[in-house]
Parts: C-alpha cells; structure tokens; sequence
C-alpha cells in the first residue's frame, strides 16, 4: 500500500485484541488509535476482536501501536487465534476471585457482630484488589475525554466510598468485575465454537517421503506429498485418494450425517474421519489452505457485515454512556443547587443512575447472537458471509433455483445420439467430442466424455473455437465450420430444422437436453443429454413451500425438459430458455414482484443472478472454491434440505435479538426511572442490572445449541403467506 502522497509506503498489521468487553471499548481503542501520528486507515472488529491498523512506518511503528493499546488496559498479539489459558494465569480472573472472597469473608465478620473499623477496611480491601483492571480503562477513557461504562462504573464506586457506603462499593466492583467476566466468557464462547474447527484438523501426520514413512507436523506437509491415513483417524489434509477405499465422516465439513464412500481419485477434506479403512491420499492444499480453512476464514470475516440491529445497538451505545453520564451528574447537582434539596439523597441517586447504566446487555448481546448462528451453521456445513445475511434470509419470499447441479445432479450423461449425414456414430462423437473438449459447460463434459467411452475420441485439431453464451458453441474443424448448441442457435445462423422437429420435440417430452450439430446449412445430428433430479430436492422445495415461500426454476433449458423437471422437483414455476443476462433481469423482475429474493446456483454459471438476488446461495463449496468466492452464504454439501435449516436459523437468531433488544430497552428504562424517583438502592439496582445483562447474554447464546428439530416454532415467518401454485413462464 502506497500513501495518498505517493512517497512513503504503508504497512498494515493484524492485532487480536485481548481483554475488551464488547461494545464498551470500541471508542477508547479508536481514539487512542488515531491519536497516533501516522495512523493512516483502522478497521475494528470488536466481535472478533481483530484490529486491522494501517500505518506510515517513519511517522510510528508497530511497537508504538501495541504500547498504545497496552496503555487502554488491554493487551494485543499478532496471533490470529490466542488460545485462553487456565483460571489461575488470568490476573483479571484472579482479581475478581479475591474481591469476591474478601467481600464474603467481610459479610460473615459483620453477621458476627465485628466493628465498623475492621469490616470496612477489609470492604476497602476488596475494592483495591477488584478495582485495578476497570479502573485503569476508565482513568484512561477519562484521559481521552471518551466516556465509556468503565467510567461509570468507577464514578459509582468512588462516590459510594465517600459516602461512607463500604460494603455497596465492594459489591459493586466485584458483581461489575464479574459481569464483565462473564461477558468475555460470552463473546468467548460464541467465537470458540468456530475457532473449534480447527481443532479437527490433527497437528502431526503420517507421510510417505522418499520410501520412508515420517511424521511431520501439518502445516510442514506440501503440494503433492502423500500422506497415510488409518482407520478411525482423521483426514489432516485436502485432497484426493491415491490408494485404498473407505468410507469418509464428512459432517465437520458438509454437515452430511450419513459417511460417503471414497474410492481412488475421490476428494478429501482436512477435519473429516477416515472409518474403516486404510488410504494414501495426495495433497492438494497445504494447511493454510484446506476448505476447513476456508471456512473458518469465511466466518470470521463474515463478522464485520452487520446487520441493522447491530448498527442499532452501536448507535445506542454511542449516545446512551454520555447521556447517562451527563443525566447522573445533573441528578447529583442540580437538586441541592437550584432547590435546596438533601446533597446525600441525591447525590447517592446519580450514583444510582451511574451504578444501573453501566450494564452493555443491549450492546454485547446482539453480536453474541449473530456469532452463535453463524457457529451453529459452520457447524452444520454451511457459512454466512455476513451476520447481515441472517437478517435477510428470514425476510425472503422466494427462492430461484439453477437446475443444472442444483435441482438436478449435475452431471448429465450421453442418452441417445441421432445421425442425419453420411458420417457415422462415432464420426460424429468425434468431432464433437474435440470441439466441446474446449469447453467448461457440464453439457460439454458429458460429450466428451461419451466419446471416449466408445473410443470414438481422437483429439482431432480444432480452430476458431467460440462460446455464444446461453446458446453453444462454434469452431472450425477439418477445414469446416461447425455449430454445436440449441436450436435457437442453429436457426439464428440459418440451419434448416423441420423435418427434424418430431424426433427433436419427442426427446425433450422427456426431459432430455438436445445438443444439435449443424454445418453449412445442414444439420448433421443430434446428441440427447439427461440430467437426474437431485434425490430430497422435491421434499426440500416442499418443505419452502410448506413455509410460504415461492420456489422459481431458472434454465437455459430447452421448454419441455425444463417443465418436466419443474414438475418433477414441484417448482411452483419455471422459466426456461434463458440466457445469463436474461437470468439477471428474471430476478430483478422477482425481487420487484415479491420483494427479498434468494438465488440458489452452482457459484460459476450462477455467478450474476447470485449477485443481483438479495442473498446468493451457493451450493457444493466442498468441490468449488469459486463458490465460496461467489455465494453470500455457501452450502458446503449438495444438500438443499440445509435451506429450510437456513431460514429456520436466521428466524430463530432475529428472533432472540429482538428479545435481547427489548429486554434491554424496556430494564434500562425501568431501572433509570426507577433510580431517579429513589426506589432503588445501589445493591439492588446493580443487581438488577448485571442480572438483565447477564440473562440477555446467555439468551443469545443458546442459538449455539439451536436445531431445527427442537424448535418447530419459528418454522413459517408471521409475514409470509403460503404460497399459489405458479405456471410455466418463457
């Protein structure tokens, strides 16, 4: 990176941040962070506590930065995942520990009748011992002129102390130092559940080098090594089987429950369970690149695309901390100033105030929510590009559909072949055969792959090769020029086709995919390509429709087949005959008819109606990099049942944010009111408080532990309506 200037180039580093409460430091780290010369460009992630800091190295350096961040109260590595050590090495556990313990031990001395001067000073004590690690953020948000909670929550304290309120003060650090404990747990366990994936992938492997079997550790395994798995061991890296069968646990991976069977030259993925037999597979990514990866990566990132309850609770939290401490202060003054009020009572009601806003339920419980459904998917075999998307997919209508390799297997298969020329079958398949080798479209796969079953396939040179999108293909071939597509190109290109339209229309009455072959005019013959429905595409599409949401096939398929397989799948409509562009204006016309629209596709044909839709869903990630390159969210199996799992999920996490949300609002405003009219104490109104925060928490994270089959309830969206059968539409 080159700055604006153009002299002096940028660096940019990645720092995971250590000992932030969510939602409550996000503005002390950004001030502190720019008020370094030479910052250039902050991205903060506070759910994923990732900073991304861009910097001018002769203005500051990395070390600048990371003693700035130190200087917070936080600490920063460069380490993408940081592993949480055990209880006794955290000094902010330990500090909560020994707050709680002297507080307790105060409490029997006074239920024993022990004097004021020696109670009292252990409650001192114990606010010295608890008070160190929020202090020192709020003194530093002071410093930096940022209110944050921290500084709430020490106001509160101070002035209970000089009220002569001993034991309120040690509760009130040792019940503030626990929430924020529990907060970090929170965030912590939500982010654990991805980071666990990880922990499938093995750290040592058996390779086969030179002759010898070694073991190596994982990440030292390269491109093309082999590596040696034994039964009941688990796959350590991606690729595909050089030796031996077995059947292959794929869950960590696709979700798939049920183990598929892996024969020589099948792919395989790191974190997946080898059964029961033995393999040597070839690697084909080295362990910073595995689909386990991948996916980890994904979800991580997926974490700065918020959704708009998110942005809302960012808002909140941006003016509710000022505004609370502006409305403490004029609580505690204004009073005895203007109206000869008692200072102590209401002195003692903006340490109330103080004391019952410094809760960050509302701000910390969202991103909770929205990193526990992603886990819960990741977990599942399927990835949310963005907690934005959980948000859309519980507001989506209808559904499109690619068929082929998504309603469909996709992978067609040769049927039927028809000559009409003087040149034989395998003539034919030849010279098709070597014209369609030079093309990426399933169609032209199953041609090639036909000929050389028949060993009709010589590779024969071909010139002037050219894609006519949605249509075919034409090239030139011994010393002739050649159209190889649907009908709709040979007539375009002046191929006579009548007398062949019966044998034409009686293929694709039954489903099949006609390629024409024409040249000079003429047409030389016909290749008929069938494609199988993709077995639980019918009950998942029932399944979407039983939820009230349309389903819409989309293919450049020819009219007959593409109603065939609508009716097969039950689609409650089809268009057929579309060329990619013609897919993009299809959905733009969707999304205007229903309003959110979903594009299920393949991730590569698929690629610009996917973008045009609401939500792309990409399916088969496990096979197609591209489609997680390409899909919002990605189902890493070719399983559409996961659809119905997808919305489910999505409705279930807003659903709990809106619980979060207006639990929240509605104790913050109990507990606010109820301070200033002198109903609550600061015992019980701290109580309260970290009591709302803490059940908002854990609220979000029971989406971790969400299925389907345990919660029937959110199964159709209150706003959607089951929907009308459609008809055939080209």
């Amino acid at each position: 990176m080159v700055d604006k200037g153009g002299k002096e180039p940028l660096e940019t580093i990645s720092l995971l941040i250590e000992g932030a409460g969510s939602g409550r430091d996000a503005d002390l780290l950004k001030a502190k962070i720019w008020s370094l010369e030479g910052v250039k460009e902050l991205n903060l992630d506070m759910e994923s506590r990732q900073a991304d800091v861009t910097f001018d190295p002769s203005r500051t350096s990395e070390k600048e930065i990371i003693r700035s961040i130190s200087e917070t109260g936080m600490t920063c590595s460069m380490a993408k995942v940081k592993e949480r050590s055990t209880w006794w090495k955290e000094k902010q556990q330990l500090a909560l520990y020994g707050c709680g313990i002297i507080t307790f031990f105060s409490f029997i001395l006074m239920f024993l009748g022990v004097g004021p001067s020696i109670t009292n000073a252990l409650f001192g004590i114990a606010v010295l011992v608890g008070v160190y690690y929020p202090a020192r953020k709020a003194i530093i948000a002071l410093i930096n002129l940022t209110p944050t909670i921290h500084l709430l929550m020490l106001i509160g304290a101070s002035g209970a102390i000089l009220l002569g309120m001993w034991y309120e003060a040690a509760i009130l650090i040792f019940v503030y130092s626990l929430g924020d404990v529990l907060e970090s747990y929170a965030v912590d366990k939500a982010r654990g559940a991805i980071r666990s994936l990880t922990e499938l992938v093995p750290k040592k492997a058996l390779v086969r080098k030179d002759g010898h079997e070694v073991i190596m550790p994982t990440e030292d395994i390269d491109v093309g090594d082999m590596v040696i798995v034994r039964p009941g061991e688990r796959i350590p890296v991606d690729g595909k089987v050089f030796q031996g069968m077995s059947f292959v646990d794929q869950a960590a991976v696709t979700g798939e429950s049920i183990p598929v069977q892996k024969n020589v030259g099948d792919e395989v993925f790191a974190g997946t369970i080898n059964q029961n037999g033995s393999m040597e597979v070839r690697v084909d990514r080295t362990a910073s690149e595995t689909m386990l990866s991948k996916i980890i990566c994904s979800v991580e990132e997926a974490q700065s695309k918020r959704t708009s309850y998110q942005r809302f609770s960012d808002d909140f939290a941006r003016w509710y901390t000022p505004a609370m401490f502006a409305l403490g202060v004029a609580v505690a003054t204004i009073p005895p100033l203007f109206f000869g009020a008692d200072w102590h009572t209401f002195i003692l009601r903006g340490l109330v105030v103080f004391v019952v806003s410094c809760s960050c339920g509302l701000a910390l419980s969202v991103p909770v929510a929205v990193v526990a459904a992603m886990a819960n998917a990741a977990q599942n075999g399927t990835v949310y590009k963005g907690g934005a998307y959980l948000e859309v997919v519980d507001e989506v209508k209808a559904i499109a559909f690619d068929k082929t390799g998504t309603l469909t297997i996709g992978r067609p298969e040769v049927s039927d072949i028809l000559v009409y020329s003087d040149i034989t079958e395998e003539e034919l398949m030849d010279l098709v055969g070597s014209i369609e080798s030079r093309s990426s479209h399933p169609l032209a796969a199953a041609i090639v792959r036909k000929a050389k079953e028949i060993n009709a396939f010589s590779g024969k040179e071909v010139k002037d090769f050219q894609e006519i999108s949605g249509m075919g293909v034409s090239a030139s071939a011994d010393g002739k020029q050649y159209l190889v597509g649907n009908a709709r190109l040979q007539q375009d290109k002046g191929v006579l086709l009548n007398e062949y339209r019966e044998s034409i229309e009686g293929l694709e009455s039954k489903g099949k995919t006609v390629v024409l072959v024409g040249s000079e005019g003429h047409l030389l013959g016909l290749i008929a390509i069938t494609d199988t429905v993709r077995p639980g595409a019918k009950d998942a599409l029932q399944r979407l429709k039983d939820m009230g949401i349309v389903t819409v096939m989309l293919t450049g398929d020819n009219e007959r087949s593409a109603k065939m397989i609508a009716q097969q799948v039950g689609a409650d409509r089809y268009y057929s005959q579309l060329l990619p562009l013609e897919k993009v204006e299809l959905i733009k016309e969707l999304r205007a008819e229903f309003g959110t629209v979903a594009m299920v596709g393949d991730g590569i044909n698929d690629a610009p109606a996917m973008a045009v839709s609401d939500v792309g869903i990409a399916m088969g990630a496990a096979g197609t990099d591209i489609a997680i390159e390409t899909g919002d969210i990605v189902l890493m199996s070719d399983d559409l049942s996961k659809l119905d799992y997808l919305i489910r999920l999505s409705t279930k996490a807003i659903t709990i944010i809106r619980q979060n949300i207006w639990i929240s609002l509605i104790n913050i405003s109990f507990m606010v009111v109820a301070a200033l009219l002198g109903y609550l104490g600061l015992v019980t109104g701290l109580l309260l408080n970290e009591a709302s925060a803490v059940f908002v928490i854990f609220n979000a994270l029971r989406l971790l532990k969400w299925s389907k089959t345990t919660d029937a309830s959110v199964a159709v969206s209150s706003d959607r309506e089951p929907s009308a059968s459609g008809g055939a539409a080209n």
